[in-house]
């Protein structure tokens, strides 16, 4: 380290070498000439324009599909066809897969017969009842006329006792026919429930689509044998038209968010890599609670997806616009420097002069940086060159970038 008197000597000793390396010259050097303006520090500068800027919230989202389905079998028995390949679009109610059908279809016959066998049953009941009634009312009269015998004293009381046990007979044998055509229809009942079932689950055996959607991956082959519900789904299918892309947003934009969104649709767009046309679609889930440990409120958005740019598991870049100020300043990004001070500007003045405005920096979008106070529309900000830059130093604009 060297001390203060050390160092004064050092450099008088390298100026007196200095003077007499000059006395050695035959001519001077020329004295610099232009002034002022040889001193100008060049920079690249544009002026602030005055710009509608949209008002988005940026996020990173996951694309879920719209719905998701396993299916499964609901039918035991050997897989006879699969009506479709691996990764095809399939529709509601199209065919999928056939068990065998057989022993289902034998079940439906065995309960369809048990219907006509119960229905003749019920058929006898009745004829039986009608040839009861009939009965009935010949032993009623017969008994009826016999007790007028009786009380006259023709006929003795024996034979009327017969006549009324005989229509006190019939009467009973009548309620025993009629029990028999309860009983018939009860049988029908339940025969026509059991050839509901069968029939039920021999529809079974034809597995069609629940839902529009893309296939995957087939678990079971052509042959192999299946279970009913078994805990593997036979394929998952995946609706992607319409889709969902998932992403979140800071707690501190969930008041903005509900207001605009309360007045209308708001637009997302989905950024799929490096493509700069996004795909569009609208937000439709707030999620009810913030998320305490991020600090975060998921969001879903909807999307038509017709040309299938999205795909399930995806990560995607998400623009949230909730509404578009207008006049708004607005400059390049690299104008606005950050000091200890906070953020400023180099604004170059009419005389060529730069001088150092803080701002208040908006938000930030495609357009550039919006700047709520501090400069104004027209006026023109320094975006190259700022290490040379101190109040009132003069400068020369060596280029111009294109607006922001």
């Amino acid at each position: 380290m060297f001390t203060r008197n050390a160092l004064l000597r050092i450099l008088a000793a390298l100026a007196a070498s200095l003077a007499i390396t000059a006395c050695g010259q035959k001519t001077a050097a020329p004295a610099p000439s232009g002034g002022m303006a040889a001193m100008r520090v060049p920079v690249s500068a544009t002026k602030a324009i005055e710009s509608s800027v949209p008002v988005e919230i940026r996020s990173i989202g996951s694309v879920e599909a719209y719905s998701s389905v396993q299916v499964k079998s609901q039918a035991a028995g050997f897989l006879t066809h699969v009506a479709f390949a691996e990764g095809d679009e399939v529709h509601k109610g199209q065919l999928l897969f056939e068990v065998d059908p057989r022993p289902y279809q034998e079940a439906v016959n065995q309960a369809a017969a048990a219907v006509v066998r119960d229905q003749a049953s019920l058929t006898q009941a009745q004829a039986n009842v009608a040839r009861d009634q009939a009965s009935l009312l010949t032993a009623e009269s017969q008994a009826k006329r016999y007790a007028d015998l009786t009380s006259q004293g023709i006929v003795s009381r024996e034979q009327n006792e017969s006549m009324s046990t005989t229509a006190r007979t019939q009467r009973e044998s009548l309620n025993a026919d009629q029990a028999a055509i309860a009983q018939a229809a009860a049988a029908i009942d339940a025969d026509k429930a059991n050839l509901s079932a069968a029939k039920l689950n021999l529809s079974f055996c034809r597995i069609e689509s629940p839902i529009d959607g893309r296939t995957g991956n087939v678990s079971v082959k052509e042959g192999n044998l299946v279970k009913a519900q078994a805990d593997t789904a036979m394929v998952t299918i995946n609706q992607i038209g319409p889709i969902y892309v998932t992403f979140s947003a800071p707690e501190s934009n969930l008041p903005d968010i509900r207001r605009f969104s309360a007045q209308g649709k708001l637009s997302v767009s989905a950024f799929i890599g490096a493509d700069l046309v996004p795909v569009t679609g609208d937000l439709s889930f707030i999620d009810n609670a913030v998320n305490t440990t991020t600090g975060t409120i998921q969001l879903k958005a909807t999307f038509r997806n017709s040309e299938r740019k999205l795909w399930p598991g995806q990560f995607v870049n998400v623009v949230l616009r909730l509404a578009t100020t207008r006049n708004a300043v607005v400059v390049p990004p690299e104008a606005v420097q950050t000091s200890q001070q906070g953020q400023q500007v180099f604004v170059v003045s009419a005389n060529g002069t730069v001088e150092i405005r803080p701002v208040t920096v908006g938000q930030t979008s495609a357009q550039g940086v919006v700047i709520e106070k501090g400069v104004a529309a027209g006026e023109t900000v320094v975006t190259d060159g700022h290490l040379m830059l101190g109040p009132g130093v003069p400068v020369k604009i060596m280029s111009s970038v294109g607006q922001p």
